[in-house]
């Protein structure tokens, strides 16, 4: 890494640089207008740098509920948890014991740590652990003087024997591209496995589609986590911070906003591949969330409200009642046809539907492509439910329903 990289990181994070900052936020103007200004004091690279870190504290707002306050660097933000994530994986850490964050990156999950415990990070990257310091500074002040909490360092290198717990988020993309490989990662499998042996209380953060070691799927718990329909990450849990060893937990968040939890919705089974499949597809038809798919869960779901899938290896559920059930969506059927563009436009036409949302399950079609066939007219909306059924692709048009859903801590629902 240029040291020139590294000092002009250093200037950003420091009094003047905050500065900059400070009067690009308190007065916002045209792109062209902040560079021109800024050109007249600093140079190119530093109003590239001023520039793009005002860009980045705006795209943080979905993630962290300071973002005025923190430091960014492009890649650090897309791979940073989310503030309200963060704070959900850190409650099962014991508080008020020492901790530690390895490949801590800019501080996502560095700075929900620090609120339970004293926490020590680690990453190798010089510009990580001065911008994580700086987050963790701004977040979680401590006296002046204090010793420094974030280490420039290989992960694999830190004596991890005094600690009472660890958090690892291993680079996921070692060669320049993303991988699902856990050996691949670095640190690699096998280093993780000599971390756990000095200190066995973990959490190591995978990717949802990441295939875990057979012996960490026996030993550990596996926990997909999804907030907003979409699955942030796979947890898994080794040591006193696995609840259920050798099971899977689906988990959905619920939130107003990064880093306000409302809610969690959980439930923990055994992975299994399909449900029983029912014989028609019937009033309602249920698309299990994300988290539930990835554990492998959707049988569970199934039997928990009493549901059967529409076909067999096809995802969706089918019931003749609506279920409020923060771990699928319910959509009430208002038509089911043959997959047919032709016959479908025509129905849609005649129903005024300009505003079409296309989910599919176990189908290759394209939901933009068959958008832009449809042609779609009108002021009605309606959602289109594409899936096989018995050999062929059903169409089934439908309007979904907003139950009366209580998301609450920590309800759950165990099958074995």
């Amino acid at each position: 890494m240029p040291s020139e990289l590294f000092d002009a990181y250093r200037w950003l994070i420091g009094s003047h640089g905050r500065q900059w900052l400070q009067r690009i936020e308190e007065e916002p103007l045209p792109l062209v207008r902040q560079a021109a200004r800024l050109r007249k004091e600093l140079s190119a690279a530093r109003v590239h740098l001023v520039l793009e870190q005002a860009e980045l504290r705006r795209r943080a707002r979905t993630k962290f509920s300071q973002p005025q306050s923190m430091f960014f660097t492009p890649i650090g933000l897309e791979q940073a948890t989310d503030e309200t994530v963060a704070f959900y994986k850190a409650a099962r850490f014991r508080s008020a014991v020492p901790l530690a964050d390895l490949c801590c990156g800019i501080g996502g999950d560095l700075t929900a740590l620090a609120r339970r415990a004293s926490v020590m990070g680690v990453d190798r990257d010089p510009i990580a652990a001065l911008v994580a310091e700086a987050n963790l500074d701004a977040l979680h002040p401590v006296a002046s003087g204090s010793p420094q909490r974030v280490h420039v360092a290989d992960a694999a290198a830190v004596a991890l024997d005094r600690l009472a717990g660890w958090h690892i988020d291993p680079d996921r993309r070692p060669g320049g591209r993303r991988t699902t490989r856990v050996e691949l990662y670095e640190p690699d499998a096998a280093t993780l496995d000599h971390l756990l042996r000095t200190a066995p209380n973990a959490a190591i953060k995978l990717a949802p589609a990441a295939g875990p070691p057979e012996q960490w799927q026996r030993q550990a718990e596996l926990e997909w986590v999804s907030r907003g329909r979409e699955c942030r990450q796979l947890v898994v849990w080794f040591g006193d911070l696995a609840q259920r060893p050798g099971h899977r937990r689906a988990t959905v968040l619920a939130d107003d906003g990064p880093g306000r939890l409302a809610g969690t919705w959980t439930i923990v089974g055994l992975p299994s591949e399909s449900p029983p499949v029912g014989s028609r597809i019937l009033r309602y038809v249920f698309e299990p969330d994300p988290a539930v798919i990835a554990a492998r869960l959707v049988p569970a779901l199934a039997e928990r409200n009493a549901l059967t899938a529409i076909d067999r290896g096809c995802l969706y559920l089918t019931g003749d009642r609506p279920v409020s059930d923060p771990g699928m969506a319910c959509f009430e059927v208002d038509d089911l046809l043959p997959f047919d563009r032709k016959r479908l436009k025509q129905v849609l036409e005649s129903r005024g539907v300009g505003r079409l949302e296309i989910k599919k399950r176990g189908v290759s079609e394209s939901p933009e492509h068959l958008r832009r066939q449809l042609r779609l007219r009108g002021d009605k909306a309606a959602v289109l439910l594409l899936a096989p059924v018995r050999g062929s692709i059903a169409a089934i048009l439908a309007r979904r329903v907003v139950c009366r859903t209580q998301v609450v801590r920590r309800q759950s629902d165990e099958t074995d």
